[in-house]
């Protein structure tokens, strides 16, 4: 409000002071051309002017009403009812703009220090604007005024040359210079100005003592300061960039954020609201006693301390997805009673360079605040792949994030009060040095599954789930894992999903167990399409082409058993067809054989039959042909390649030479050719064999579409082998039906350590622990 007096009060002054000189009769004769204009100031300041003095006016007045006073009881009342308007409506007015601004608060949270400095901006923006806004400019004019009318007549006291760029005319003395300062024109340069100046004052006739003094002067017009202020604006924006951004985060400071927020790091601190627990996670009971073992060691530190045992300093949970590593993390944090900070390796890389590093520098910052302490680092193979190979693009930036991780974690600054837990389903390209004992101790390798773990798997995932009161929970759990072979963890949580979805897209009542073999179809063989119509002939040849691989697979003692097919289109496929393996590791020449045959069984149904052959068996030959080349030039199965292993290239890596030598490739080949020819001839001779059999049993699949073991034993009768089917008679030839969950004395009271947790407080810069 005092910067608004100011400037109104300074041109009402010179809206008056023009206005009486304007009336004057005694003017400066060169000022008749500013007549025919108003003046500048006069149409900035006037409009304002008026508007001000208007307010000020009504303000300040404190005149009765004229009404006199018989209105006046019912103004009074009016006045009343007005007040408490006004006053409801500025309530109102308060209340929203207390809202939006503590939602700009929330939204830019500014500390002091920014405040200060938006607000030193925002003044000399200010300052700069009023000073070109309101300096005196002059009047321009042109050489032939200056020279007729102002020169000629004696009314010039000097002039000014500014920068050699133009000329500034200032009256002489006892001349009206009320309503501007001087009169200015440009000139091409200073040299040509004196010359023409010179001749001006020869040709009026003025002698030495007369003419016109020059004068020389440099000033800023505003155009340097203009030129100059992107590079401000740069230099300016890079010097916030450096103190803010991520070259600051070495600084300390978690959670500060930079410049866009590049190296603010959104660690998750957990502490006391985790859901899940470890009787929530089944099917990896060894490594779940890795895991209460660190927690244990949190909780009662004395029983090793006393021993002199040191925890191991590192752990890594590896091994496929969907395994449980990540929900075994979760486990951790909702058992400890430590905080619990989880983060992801993606989270450190950035197109900055020195973010990484600086992140890893502020998170065990963070650690070490909250130690002690347990960090979760999940999919740790983005910043700890191995250095020195494919260095490309990016991999300096990562290099130096996993460099500061190594100093971190086992370096001078290193301290022993930080448990980190790191996942990964990638060990095999970590850095050595992140691996070694010191920093990463402990491999715990969690893979699928068996069947016990399976079965309880599934008693975790049935707990939630209404089930019909005539199913039990145990029965079901068992039955399932029989029928789902090589299934993880997610897999199995997806199934009971699923299960539960069909049950409430039919409108039951409750989950059945024909829900769930349902559910199993859905998750193996993908979405049913009822709607894609197969020819005869197509959907014929597809008939026999799934009864040859039936037939063969059942009359061969080493080949998976039948446990349904049917001819009902699912997912990319035109049929589906499930089996069910045996929970085997290894495997003899004479296994893989018939598992060979077996899968060659609809080709060659289909060239007994049809005397031709389809598209159908591509899937069954790569199989044939990936199991041919691994026995031999893995397994050593072959005579005349031998008793070597040769790597052979994965999918979608880069082939850059072969292990062995040309003349060895060339014995490898024909050996293969070698190998599925006989099983192909193996085949052959079976499907002769039991070619009326294969006959029914398409001919069953023609009418009904859909074939289990039941009607294969119907059909086929009882296969003339010894086979395990159920999941009892599995389990049967095993010590025990139930997964093993024996803890050790020592961790048997893990619950209930919970006191001794102030001792390894007080150890916090003497102790570090990382999982």
């Amino acid at each position: 409000m005092s910067l608004l007096s100011l400037t109104v009060g300074y041109c009402r002054n010179r809206v008056r002071t023009l206005s009486r000189n304007y009336s004057s009769s005694s003017t400066f004769r060169f000022f008749v051309v500013l007549t025919s204009k108003k003046s500048l100031i006069q149409r900035r300041c006037g409009g304002l002017h008026q508007h001000i003095f208007q307010v000020t006016r009504l303000l300040s007045s404190r005149k009765q009403p004229k009404d006199g006073n018989i209105k006046e009881e019912s103004r009074g009342r009016e006045w009343q009812d007005s007040n408490n308007g006004k006053d409801q409506r500025r309530k109102r007015w308060k209340k929203g703009e207390s809202y939006w601004w503590s939602r700009f608060q929330e939204e830019f949270p500014f500390d002091d220090k920014t405040v200060q400095n938006l607000a030193a901006g925002a003044a000399g923006m200010a300052s700069a604007f009023l000073y070109f806004h309101f300096r005196e400019t002059g009047v321009q004019i042109s050489w032939k005024d200056f020279v007729h009318h102002y020169l000629s007549r004696g009314l010039v006291g000097h002039v000014e040359v500014v920068n050699k760029q133009y000329v500034k005319v200032f009256p002489a003395p006892g001349v009206n210079t009320s309503r501007v300062n001087y009169l200015w024109f440009n000139i091409g340069s200073a040299d040509s100005f004196e010359h023409n100046l010179e001749l001006a004052q020869q040709e009026i006739g003025l002698d030495s003592t007369q003419k016109v003094p020059v004068l020389y002067s440099s000033e800023s017009d505003g155009t340097l300061f203009l030129s100059v202020l992107p590079i401000l604006l740069v230099v300016g924006f890079l010097l916030f960039a450096t103190r803010q951004g991520p070259m600051a985060g070495g600084l300390g400071g978690w959670g500060r954020g930079g410049l866009f927020g590049i190296s603010e790091f959104k660690a998750r601190i957990i502490k006391n609201n985790v859901s899940v627990h470890f009787k929530d996670v089944a099917g990896c009971e060894e490594a779940k006693q890795d895991i209460l073992e660190f927690i244990n060691f949190l909780k009662s530190p004395r029983q090793y301390h006393d021993l002199g045992a040191k925890i191991p300093k590192g752990a890594v949970l590896w091994g496929p997805s969907g395994n449980g590593k990540t929900l075994l993390a979760k486990a951790t944090a909702g058992e400890a009673n430590v905080p619990f900070i989880a983060v992801n390796g993606s989270e450190f890389q950035e197109m900055f360079v020195g973010v990484g590093a600086a992140r890893i520098r502020d998170l065990f910052a963070t650690a070490r605040k909250n130690a002690p302490c347990i960090l979760f680092i999940d999919e740790i193979d983005a910043i700890g792949r191995k250095r020195g190979k494919e260095n490309f693009g990016d991999e300096g930036e990562q290099e130096n994030t996993l460099n500061q991780l190594l100093v971190e974690m086992d370096g001078f600054n290193s301290s022993t009060n930080i448990v980190v837990l790191a996942a990964t389903n990638r060990a095999d390209i970590l850095d050595p040095a992140l691996m070694r004992p010191g920093r990463f101790d402990r491999h715990v390798y969690i893979g699928p599954p068996d069947m016990k773990g399976r079965a309880s798997i599934f008693k975790v995932h049935l707990r939630p789930l209404k089930l019909d009161s005539s199913v039990d929970v145990e029965t079901l759990a068992r039955n399932l894992a029989a029928l789902t072979p090589d299934f993880t963890g997610a897999d199995i949580a997806n199934v009971c999903n699923e299960a539960a979805l069909i049950a409430a897209r039919r409108l039951s009542q409750y989950v059945s167990s024909k829900h769930f073999e349902w559910a199993v179809e859905r998750v193996v063989g993908g979405l049913e399409k009822r709607s894609q119509v197969l020819q005869l002939p197509e959907k014929t040849t597809l008939a026999y082409h799934e009864a040859g691989h039936a037939v063969t697979g059942w009359f061969l003692e080493h080949a998976d058993p039948l446990f349904k097919v049917s001819l009902v289109p699912r997912g990319t496929g035109l049929g589906y067809a499930q089996y069910l393996p045996k929970e085997q590791y290894l495997f003899t020449q004479e296994q893989l054989f018939d598992r060979m045959c077996m899968m060659l069984g609809g080709r060659v149904a289909e060239q007994v039959f049809f005397r031709q052959v389809t598209t159908r068996a591509q899937d069954d030959l790569r199989k044939v042909t990936q199991s041919a080349y691994a026995q031999i030039v893995q397994f050593g199965m072959n005579g005349a390649v031998g008793q070597v292993s040769f790597d052979l290239p994965q999918w979608g890596s880069l082939i850059t030479d072969k292990p062995f030598s040309e003349s060895t490739a060339q014995v490898i080949d024909q050996e293969v050719r070698s190998l599925i020819d006989a099983a192909f001839q193996r085949t052959l001779e079976l499907i002769l064999d039991k070619k009326e059999m294969v006959e029914k049993v398409a001919k069953h699949l023609l009418d009904q579409e859909i074939l289990d073991r039941a009607d294969m034993v119907e059909l086929l009768g009882p296969r003339p082998f010894q086979e395990k089917s159920s999941y009892q008679e599995v389990v049967d030839c095993l010590e025990k039906s139930k997964e093993d969950t024996f803890l050790p004395e020592g961790l048997t009271d893990w619950q209930n350590n919970k006191g001794d947790t102030k001792h390894l407080q007080n150890r916090q810069n003497t102790s570090a622990l990382y999982l």
